[in-house]
């Protein structure tokens, strides 16, 4: 519950006791996913006491360590340090100015670029992503000369995010001359003839030339040109069709795997929620038809769902879960909004239940179990007491099911009635409106 704890006590704006900040250090320093929140409850204390301690060095390093927002106010102290600080400080201050003015943020980093570690250019590049603009295009073309082959390969995928730009025309014009509609079919047909060679200005725009072990050459050249290209692209290229349309479109000579991986990966790598929609289908879908995740694909329906707005997202596992029950849901559910929506809280619920009535092995679906007492709504509680008591076990059940059964759901609903007095014990104090005061 901690994680939670902490993103509530920062939500209502708490600070953390100092005499606290050594336990809370700790903790950040054991677990490596809690130091966002606590480096942000622990404040600008932290790193004074990081300078103190070499157990708590990792907030220097950065890992969500706190960026130091007054010196962004001071060019000096910005260039002394950008030169001298540590790397996380680089990289927290580098963040905080990109945040402020990207263009400012760029300036700084250009400085330094031709005399930093690759490593660290790999890190700094990777660190333009959240704030990347149209002003970032002729470093990023640049960079795609460098000499770290790693380096060439994110400036390559940045650059393909960024709408207009050059290296995205470029791929489209690549992908389109292998990828066209047949229109003397009925319906129409999508065909496919995969590149013959990668060429210098290929491998330039970050198209690798030696696929992986049991890939193809030509498939594997096809599929980064693919997955470059803007996706707004292909209407046009279709004739307008919408993205349900193309995808629905037969696809000749067995290409369709490849090409809808690639597509799926676009989708990801660009945030397109109308192409990722298409892509994913009905929730229903993917048992159903093998097409849309068929045996060997390398698509990945959880990422798909990341980039759809979180409601959207939980409806679709909702209904996920209601038509295929829980064994394939597991990693979707992780991407789904804490605390879980209606009808997803309850599409979970009764996929538990139904997995007991039918005498399942009970530890089989502990992971869930797990998930949804850390996600389920904790207003949940009272109507899950139900599900608490020992139930006759079906012919053929586990034996003993029905004891594991009622102890799971009596840890499950334990726990969302901690959740609740946490959450309610957090809630600031009447007559302090603005949660500011330690507790």
């Amino acid at each position: 519950m901690l994680p939670q704890w902490l993103a509530a006590a920062n939500g209502h704006g708490y600070r953390a006791p100092e005499a606290l900040l050594p336990a809370l250090l700790d903790a950040a320093r054991a677990r490596t996913d809690l130091r966002p929140a606590a480096l942000a409850l622990a404040g600008p204390r932290a790193l004074w006491l990081a300078r103190l301690n070499d157990a708590w060095k990792f907030v220097l390093r950065g890992s969500g360590g706190p960026a130091e927002p007054s010196a962004a106010a001071d060019p000096g102290r910005v260039r002394r340090l950008w030169e001298e600080g540590l790397f996380a400080e680089r990289v927290a201050l580098l963040t905080a100015l990109r945040r402020r003015d990207p263009r400012e943020g760029l300036e700084l980093l250009v400085t330094t670029w031709a005399t930093e570690r690759a490593e660290d250019r790999l890190l700094f590049l990777d660190s333009l992503r959240d704030t990347l603009a149209a002003t970032d295009e002729p470093f990023l073309e640049q960079a795609l000369s460098d000499r770290s082959r790693n380096v060439r390969a994110t400036a390559a995928e940045l650059l393909s995010t960024l709408p207009g730009s050059a290296l995205a025309a470029r791929m489209a014009r690549r992908a389109h001359a292998h990828v066209s509609a047949d229109r003397s079919a009925d319906p129409a047909v999508i065909v496919v003839e995969a590149p013959h060679e990668c060429d210098a200005g290929m491998q330039r725009d970050g198209v690798a030339p030696k696929p992986p072990s049991g890939r193809g050459e030509r498939s594997w050249w096809l599929g980064q040109l693919v997955e470059a290209a803007p996706l707004e692209g292909w209407c046009e290229r279709f004739a307008g069709r919408t993205p349900a349309a193309i995808v629905a479109l037969p696809v000749a000579d067995d290409w369709r795997t490849e090409l809808h991986d690639a597509w799926c990966r676009a989708a990801v790598r660009q945030r397109n929620a109308e192409w990722a929609r298409a892509l994913l289908g009905a929730p229903a879908a993917p048992a159903q038809d093998a097409e849309v995740a068929p045996a060997g694909s390398s698509r990945d329906l959880t990422k798909l769902l990341t980039v759809l707005p979180a409601d959207e997202r939980a409806r679709w596992v909702a209904e996920f879960i209601a038509a295929h029950g829980l064994s394939d849901a597991f990693r979707m559910l992780g991407v789904c909004a804490v605390p879980w929506a209606e009808p997803l809280g309850r599409s979970v619920v009764d996929a538990l239940d139904i997995a007991r009535d039918a005498g399942s092995y009970p530890w089989s679906f502990s992971g869930v179990m797990g998930l949804a007492e850390r996600c389920l709504d904790p207003a949940a509680a009272d109507r899950l007491d139900m599900l608490t008591a020992v139930t006759d076990e079906p012919e053929g059940a586990s034996p003993g099911s029905g004891g594991y059964w009622s102890e799971a759901f009596q840890r499950l609903v334990g726990t969302l009635r901690l959740r609740a007095t946490m959450r309610d014990e957090l809630a600031p104090p009447s007559g302090d409106p603005d949660g500011r005061s330690a507790r």
